[in-house]
């Protein structure tokens, strides 16, 4: 059976008065309903151009209040002691690579091994043009960072070089808690770039956003293919698929009636069921009883 996965709200209305640190209240709820891995989005900055959002209208306003994913992830790490975490996804790109991998091996040593990270290149402009870093470079410096985190998790002294990325003899200490490294899951469409990235380098892979079981199942073949090319194999590989929304009696979104698809997912794939909660609930006095309900829905899945 697949993991389940659930993405929670860093942003809007379910913070009320600006009472942010309440996600580690979520992240408490989600560890007691069973569930394997948290999960939080990323965006540095926001410009005005929310309608270059490639995958339909962008849901929020530019002025909407965005957590940093990984001070956030650290801070919910604090007060659980099982759950996992990662982002969906992190800009890597807009993060020095010597920087980030500092941070992530901090962050795995103290949450006791519990990191992943998933990675990508976002799709704003602006934030790119706001952190100083070529949006043109975006794709380069995506391959090259995950490339020098790794061997700044394996090797001491570390050296590597590449077209956006170079250091000789560093030492980057501590090293992650697990042994092999933070997995990383790299975000996007399957082609030759990203598919060269996964199979080089990658744990798992996030699908593009709205991707159907069809889609998905593609994907894994592909993936597949490509892997086995490169002598690698699918066991072990980890692979998202997130879960549509389907509305009760009332025409409102329902967890109940969304989880009935899991199966479905894990059978094209899948090995982790990614439950976006916003999509389902934004208010916190309602969080522990859909965590509860989604409690339920898993725990019928998994015994049927």
């Amino acid at each position: 059976m697949a993991t389940l996965s659930v993405t929670l709200p860093s942003f809007g209305p379910i913070f009320r008065d600006n009472n942010f640190h309440q996600i580690a209240d979520l992240a408490k709820m989600a560890e007691q309903a069973g569930v394997d891995r948290i999960m939080l989005t990323d965006h540095v900055v926001m410009g005005e151009h929310t309608d270059k959002y490639p995958y339909g209208p962008f849901p929020f306003p530019p002025e909407t209040a965005w957590l940093e994913p990984l001070a956030s992830l650290a801070h919910m790490a604090a007060v659980t002691s099982r759950i996992r975490f990662s982002t969906k996804i992190l800009i890597a790109p807009l993060r020095p690579a010597a920087v980030l991998a500092k941070t992530l091996a901090t962050m795995d040593v103290l949450s006791q091994g519990r990191l992943e990270v998933g990675v990508g290149t976002g799709w704003q402009r602006e934030e790119y043009e706001a952190a100083g870093v070529p949006w043109n470079q975006r794709g380069q410096r995506l391959t090259d960072t995950i490339a020098a985190c790794q061997e700044l998790w394996r090797d001491s002294p570390a050296s590597f070089h590449s077209p956006t990325v170079n250091f000789d003899n560093i030492w980057c200490e501590p090293k992650p808690a697990q042994p092999d490294g933070i997995p990383i899951w790299v975000a996007g469409a399957l082609h030759p770039n990203n598919l060269g990235r996964l199979v080089e380098r990658a744990s798992g892979w996030i699908p593009p956003p709205y991707a159907d079981l069809h889609e998905l199942a593609d994907g894994v073949h592909t993936l597949q293919d490509a892997l086995a090319a490169a002598g690698r194999n699918l066991d072990g590989f980890g692979i998202q698929g997130d879960i549509d929304a389907v509305t009760d009696e009332n025409g409102r979104p329902s967890i109940r009636p969304s989880m009935d698809a899991a199966p479905r997912w894990a059978a094209a794939g899948a090995t982790t069921i990614n439950v976006v909660m916003s999509l389902f609930c934004w208010r916190m006095e309602r969080a522990q009883g859909w965590f509860d309900d989604l409690a339920q829905s898993w725990e019928y899945l998994a015994l049927r």
